[in-house]
């Protein structure tokens, strides 16, 4: 199933850890095939020369890196140890104990979990049929003890994209007073139709900070880094919880390396999502009404999936009702999942 576009390495296909070694493929993490360019492995290694030195008290230098790419000025950046904990930052600055986190389910897991942590009340919002997050239904749910709103574009785990039209009329009808998490932790699969004006969205809308991550399309998920921006006074608040020490030197290296080699992880983004549209069509010609995805996974509805890959040696993430969430871009592991799951027809 591979595209045949040229690249000088191949996708990982077994895990070493000791906890995910079981499997033929691991693809419950919807994580990057690709190990880092070698442009940005050199960048981290030389960084790693250094590494008996402390770096940045706080950090200045990524979020300054970020912002030029992003055309927002620094102090209106927050970096972290990957989006996640960035999200946890933005929730423990800017809600209290009792508050209620508004999202549409199933998300991200780490969303109900952060919130426990930080003892909120979640208020799960279900999906429409087409796996479409419900937008109104969670305007509808927010109230006097709502004290975040969360949506993703492109939604985990089904892959489906909220229209611009629909999610700029939604942020209008949230209250300003409610902050409100744009998870973009997938945007760089977008097509170009579908992107949507970020500074657009904070010109109009001062409750709003935007979550990425370089642990998807840069394929960096093991160094940690993401990040939000937002208007300079909702930033600031966010800030104070900043780490010390927080932000290794190897994440500013990766960063400037990853962005010098845009062209390449382009291509790579490419072929992610060729092989995503391949094996999805395969897969409906299988019976299996799969969405159309957005993101580098697809979402495989059904009961019976997720035990059909397992019995097939390979990990997915695996929702109550038999569903599965997959990786894709491996053509090995796109066709071992086709193979598993012909049988379902």
């Amino acid at each position: 199933m591979s595209i045949g576009l040229a690249d000088n390495t191949r996708p990982s296909q077994r895990r070493r850890g000791t906890e995910r070694t079981e499997h033929r493929f691991d693809l419950s993490l919807s994580e990057n095939p690709f190990p880092p360019l070698p442009s940005v492995l050199r960048a981290v290694n030389e960084t790693l020369a250094q590494a008996n030195r402390y770096p940045e008290f706080l950090p200045r230098r990524l979020p300054r890196l970020i912002a030029g790419h992003l055309g927002v000025e620094p102090d209106q950046v927050i970096v972290g140890a990957g989006a996640t904990g960035v999200a946890m930052q933005i929730i423990q600055s800017l809600t209290g104990r009792g508050d209620e986190v508004v999202f549409g389910a199933p998300t991200f897991d780490g969303y109900p979990i952060m919130a426990g942590m930080a003892e909120l009340e979640t208020v799960p919002v279900p999906l429409d049929k087409a796996g479409n997050q419900d937008v109104w239904a969670m305007v509808r749910a927010i109230n006097k003890r709502t004290g975040l709103v969360v949506v993703c574009r492109p939604h985990n785990p089904t892959g489906t994209v909220l229209g611009a039209a629909e999610l700029k009329a939604f942020l209008c009808a949230v209250p300003a007073r409610v902050p409100v998490i744009l998870d973009e932790a997938y945007v760089e699969f977008l097509g170009a139709a579908d992107h949507i004006d970020p500074l657009a969205l904070l010109a109009r809308h001062p409750n709003l900070l935007v979550l990425r991550s370089f642990s998807k399309a840069y394929g960096l998920a093991g160094l940690r880094i993401g990040y939000a921006f937002g208007r300079r006074e909702l930033a600031a608040r966010v800030r104070k919880l900043q780490l010390p020490f927080g932000v290794p030197a190897a994440a500013v290296a990766a960063v400037a390396a990853s962005y010098a080699a845009q062209p390449e992880l382009a291509a790579r983004t490419l072929r992610i999502t060729t092989e995503r549209e391949t094996l999805r069509n395969a897969l409906r010609r299988c019976g299996i009404a799969v969405p159309r995805s957005h993101a580098n996974f697809l979402y495989l509805p059904g009961p019976g999936v997720a035990t059909a890959l397992r019995r097939a040696g390979i990990a997915a993430k695996a929702y109550p009702d038999g569903s599965a969430r997959i990786a894709v871009g491996d053509p090995a592991a796109d066709t071992a999942v086709l193979q598993a799951l012909e049988s379902l027809r």
